[in-house]
């Protein structure tokens, strides 16, 4: 099942600003960035050992990729050892669950709970 809330994902307006104020105001690091897929997005944590992280996405790209999440609040993303059974578990259960795809880091699908809120789970082997 979930092992642990691996992400936070922040949908900005404007990345370089968002990393701006999360490193120079707030005193996090910028601890990944990747630009894969035609997406941009910046991983940043209190410290480089932080357990959970932020992604900063831009929120025009999520739009056009996925038009039916909120991007007025963040999204969490759950961190499984085993994605393809926990994407048949939550399908047996009636749950809303995306396909699965293919990123740059790793795979990923997203659920959804009974008020539409969207959820994401990506595959992280130990």
């Amino acid at each position: 099942m979930i092992s642990k809330v691996g992400q936070i994902m922040l949908y900005v307006n404007n990345q370089d600003e968002a990393v701006n104020f999360w490193t120079e105001k707030i005193g996090f690091s910028v601890i990944s960035e990747d630009n894969g897929e035609g997406m941009r997005w910046i991983e940043i944590a209190p410290s480089k050992d932080a357990e959970t992280s932020i992604i900063l996405h831009d929120k025009e790209t999520v739009k056009k990729m996925s038009p039916e999440l909120n991007l007025g609040t963040p999204s969490l993303m759950f961190y499984t050892e085993n994605l393809d059974q926990l994407h048949c578990e939550l399908s047996s259960k009636n749950i809303f669950v995306g396909e699965i795809i293919d990123m740059p880091s790793g795979r990923v699908f997203n659920f959804a709970d009974g008020e539409e809120n969207y959820f994401a789970v990506m595959e992280k082997i130990k």
